[in-house]
């Protein structure tokens, strides 16, 4: 396995998959608005597997069928319906709290690159007293590139002071391993997200993490933790 620089700059996360667990508010939203539809909702297993896809993908996996003209005008009420709950039940994923207090303790920053809109992920990250604690969180409408394209994770290093060489860019789907790939960051593909149904070890990853735990080793920070 491959190992990140000693001397790290920061480290990067995706957000819904990696840090968060916030399938739990997507599906209850999916529910209300298949309910207000007409339409049983699928099995929360499969729509936990897209939900690092983003809201139409959770959308089209409730609504099985429906055209590209239904899906977007659906879109609006089932994000409101998401923005209502937000929060209720996502949760850090097990292990995730003491792998960001390690990080702090050892003066390592750590941000946020993720294609979920500014208007969902800050306030969430806020109910969950994450935001003020993150170096730079960099959402899906912050630029007009999102993931793969490797300029959200470059802006975030750039706003964060971080060194792309020095750094280290964690996500749960190939996208992540790809925009930290190419922006330089030394990329860390998790095992315990969404995934989007694939298999992380082939992605090309630098390294694949089965736990916060494994990552806290891999970064050389264990003694800390």
């Amino acid at each position: 396995m491959k190992r990140p620089a000693t001397d790290l700059s920061g480290v990067l996360f995706d957000l819904d998959g990696t840090l968060l667990d916030s399938a739990p508010d997507l599906y209850a939203a999916l529910v209300e608005l298949s309910t207000q539809e007409g339409v049983t909702p699928p099995d929360y297993a499969l729509v936990r597997e897209v939900v690092s896809r983003g809201a139409r993908a959770v959308l089209r996996r409730g609504l099985e069928g429906a055209g590209d003209d239904r899906i977007e005008t659906l879109l609006p009420r089932f994000l409101e319906l998401y923005a209502r709950i937000m929060g209720r039940d996502s949760h850090p994923f097990a292990g995730v709290e003491t792998l960001l207090d390690t990080l702090e303790s050892a003066k390592v920053p750590w941000g946020i690159v993720t294609n979920k809109a500014g208007f969902l992920a800050e306030p969430l990250l806020q109910r969950l007293a994450l935001y003020a604690r993150a170096a730079v969180v960099v959402c899906g409408d912050t630029l007009a590139q999102r993931k793969p394209d490797p300029m959200p994770v470059l802006h975030a290093c750039e706003r964060a002071g971080m060194d792309p060489q020095r750094a280290v860019f964690v996500g749960d789907d190939m996208r992540d391993v790809q925009a930290g790939r190419s922006a330089g960051l030394f990329s860390v593909a998790v095992s315990w997200g969404y995934l989007d149904g694939g298999d992380p070890h082939a992605w090309e990853a630098d390294a694949v993490v089965d736990s916060p735990r494994e990552l806290i080793t891999l970064l050389g920070l264990e003694a800390r933790a």
